[in-house]
């Protein structure tokens, strides 16, 4: 299993700051696996939300500390992204905590 972060929004805002450092060249998505993980713990959803921000953080870049403009860029991005992604996450972690098949027949 997977998310895709859709990140159009995000090329576009970085597309208009050049000095941002590290911008993503031209990707549409990025794939956080979450296969391994236990979404029906706390921990596992709770490291599933650090994946996601450490992929957002990844595909908005950095920017120097004296860039002013690319460091308020880079934190448009961030909001805008996550705003963006913050449908498929809870939609992940509902699925995990809907109830399946397996584990209905398992509990009997």
């Amino acid at each position: 299993m997977k998310i895709l972060l859709s990140l159009a929004a995000l090329a576009a805002t970085v597309a208009g700051a050049p000095a941002v450092a590290e911008a993503p060249s031209s990707a549409a998505a990025v794939v956080v696996r979450y296969a391994d993980l236990d979404l029906y713990s706390a921990a596992g959803r709770r490291v599933l939300d650090r994946r996601i921000d450490a992929a957002v953080r990844d595909a908005c870049g950095s920017a120097s500390d004296a860039d002013l403009h690319g460091r308020n860029a880079v934190r448009a991005c961030v909001a805008q992204t996550k705003r963006a992604v913050a449908a498929q996450r809870a939609a992940v972690r509902a699925a995990a905590l809907r109830p399946t098949g397996e584990r209905f027949a398992a509990g009997r």
